[in-house]
C-alpha cells in the first residue's frame, strides 16, 4: 500500500485475525447500553462507553477531575477515560469477546460458499451444521480405533472357543438335552432382542404412535405362543438327534456373535473426518465407540477442522484431482483449489471466517441523536448490536451455570443468528425489523448500493 499524506496508491481488503480485531480496539464492551436517559452520558462499558471509545467533551474525562488541553493523554485515575479531543470517538473501536465462535454470513452464506466450497459441504449440510441440526465428526483417533477394532477381534475369538468348549463338555459329559435347552434359550433372547431392536428402530423413523392395549396384548400373546413352541421343540428332542441340533444351534450362535463383531467393525472402520451425524447416530456411535471419535454441532466444530487443515496438503490433493478426474469431479476440484490457492497467496488463514472476537465500530458511526421533545433517533446498528450482546451475556451466564447441552446449544444458534442480522439482515431467513416495521440496516447494507459507503462517499 503506497501513501503519502492522505492520499492511496492503493488498498487491500483482507480477513481480520482475531489478533488484529483486538489490536484495533480500546476496550471490551460488556453491556448492550448505549446512553443513561436520566444524565444523557454514556454507560460504563457500553456500545457508547468513553473509557473505550473517548471523551464526548473535547480533553475533558467522563468524572471532571482532568479539563483543558494540558493534560492530553492523561488517563484519569477515577474514571479511566483518557483526556483526548472528542473526534477519536469516530475512529476507536471496540470488541466483544464471544462465548462461542460463529461464521461470518459472507463466507457461509455467500454464493459460491467459500466455507462450503474449503470444506467440501453443499451450502444445505453447511447450513446444518452451523444452526445445530446435524453433528460433524471434527476428528478420529485412529490409534483408539485399531485398539478398539483388536479387542473386538479378540472378544470375537473368545466367544467362538467358549462355544466349542462349551458343545465339546455338553457331548462328552451326556448332558446334550440340558445343554441344547439353554442353548435354545439364549437363540431365543437373541432373536428377540434383536426384533425388539429393529422394531425400535423403525418405529422411530415414522412419527411417533400411540400403542392400544389390545396391540400390546396381542404382542405379548405372541411372544408367549413362540416361547411354548420352543420348549416344546426342545422336550421332543432326545439322543443323537439332540446332538446334531446341538451343534447347529452352536453354529448359529457362533454366526450371530461374527456377524455383531463384524457389524461393528464395519461402523468403527466407516467413520471419517467431516461425516455428519443425527442427533439418534451420534447417541449411538459414542456410546459404542465414545473414545475414538470426536463430533460437535456449529460454528466451533467448523473451526476446529479449519485448524486442522493443512492448504498445502489439499492443494496437492486438489491438483491431483484435476489432473485424474473430469467432468463434475474435475470442475468441482478447481474452483476449491482456487479458493484454497487465494488463500495460500493471500496469508490469510481459513479459520478466520469463523468469528471469536466480534469488532465494534467507533460510537459516532452509529449515533444517537436527540430530538426535540426529548426522544431518540438511533442508529439500526445499536439494535443488532444490542441484540448480540444481550445473547452473547445470555450464554456466558448459561455456560457458567452449567445448563443442560440442548439450552446452550439453542442459546449459540441464536447468538450465531444474532450475528448474522449484523452483518447482513435478511440474507438467511426473514429480516429483523425495528419497532416501525422496517427492516434495520446491517454494515452489509451501509456499504451496498448507491447509498451505500463506497459509492456515496469514497468515489469522486
Amino acid at each position: 500500500m503506497g501513501q503519502s499524506g492522505a492520499d492511496f496508491n492503493a488498498i487491500r481488503i483482507s480477513l481480520a485475525s482475531p489478533e488484529q480485531i483486538r489490536a484495533w480496539s480500546y476496550g471490551e464492551v460488556t453491556k448492550p447500553e448505549t446512553i443513561n436517559y436520566r444524565t444523557l452520558r454514556p454507560e460504563k462499558d457500553g456500545l457508547f462507553c468513553e473509557r473505550i471509545f473517548g471523551p464526548t467533551k473535547d480533553w475533558e474525562c467522563y468524572c471532571g477531575k482532568y479539563k483543558k488541553i494540558r493534560y492530553k493523554g492523561v488517563i484519569c485515575d477515577r474514571c479511566g477515560v483518557e483526556v483526548a479531543r472528542s473526534k477519536v470517538r469516530r475512529e476507536r473501536m471496540g470488541h466483544v469477546k464471544l462465548a462461542a465462535p460463529v461464521a461470518h454470513i459472507w463466507f457461509s452464506k455467500g454464493t459460491p460458499s467459500r466455507l462450503g466450497l474449503l470444506l467440501e459441504l453443499s451450502p444445505r449440510n453447511l447450513e446444518r451444521i452451523l444452526y445445530f441440526a446435524q453433528y460433524v465428526v471434527t476428528s478420529v483417533d485412529a490409534d483408539a480405533r485399531q485398539s478398539a477394532i483388536e479387542q473386538l477381534g479378540a472378544y470375537r475369538d473368545a466367544e467362538m472357543n467358549r462355544y466349542d468348549e462349551e458343545l465339546k463338555e455338553a457331548i462328552a459329559g451326556d448332558s446334550v438335552e440340558a445343554t441344547l435347552a439353554v442353548t435354545m434359550q439364549a437363540i431365543f433372547n437373541a432373536r428377540t432382542e434383536a426384533e425388539r431392536l429393529a422394531t425400535e428402530a423403525a418405529e422411530a423413523e415414522k412419527p411417533k404412535k400411540k400403542i392400544t392395549k389390545a396391540q400390546l396384548a396381542k404382542m405379548e400373546k405372541e411372544v408367549e405362543d413362540r416361547t411354548r413352541a420352543e420348549q416344546a421343540e426342545i422336550a421332543g428332542i432326545k439322543g443323537e438327534d439332540a446332538v446334531a441340533r446341538l451343534t447347529e444351534l452352536t453354529e448359529e450362535l457362533k454366526a450371530g456373535v461374527e456377524s455383531d463383531v463384524q457389524d461393528k467393525i464395519d461402523d468403527l472402520e466407516a467413520i471419517r473426518v467431516m461425516d455428519l451425524l443425527t442427533e439418534a447416530r451420534f447417541r449411538e456411535l459414542r456410546d459404542k465407540f465414545g473414545e475414538v471419535f470426536k463430533a460437535s454441532m456449529g460454528a466451533e466444530s467448523v473451526l476446529e477442522i479449519l485448524q486442522n487443515t493443512d492448504l498445502d496438503d489439499l492443494r496437492t490433493d486438489l491438483q491431483d484431482q484435476v489432473r485424474n478426474t473430469s467432468g463434475q469431479r474435475r470442475k468441482k476440484a478447481i474452483k476449491r483449489l482456487r479458493v484454497v490457492e487465494a488463500f495460500r497467496k493471500s496469508g490469510n488463514k481459513a479459520e478466520w471466517m469463523i468469528l471469536t472476537v466480534l469488532p465494534i465500530l467507533p460510537p459516532e458511526l452509529h449515533p444517537m441523536v436527540q430530538l426535540d421533545g426529548g426522544r431518540f433517533a438511533t442508529s439500526d446498528l445499536n439494535d443488532l448490536y444490542r441484540r448480540v450482546i444481550n445473547r452473547n451475556n445470555r450464554l456466558k451466564h448459561l455456560i457458567e451455570l452449567q445448563a443442560p447441552d440442548i439450552i446452550i446449544r439453542n442459546e449459540k444458534r441464536m447468538l450465531q443468528e444474532a450475528v448474522d442480522a449484523l452483518i447482513d439482515n435478511g440474507r438467511r431467513g426473514r429480516a429483523i425489523q425495528g419497532s416501525h416495521n422496517h427492516k434495520l440496516k446491517s454494515l452489509t447494507d451501509l456499504l451496498r448500493g448507491k447509498q451505500g459507503r463506497f459509492r456515496q462517499n469514497l468515489l469522486g
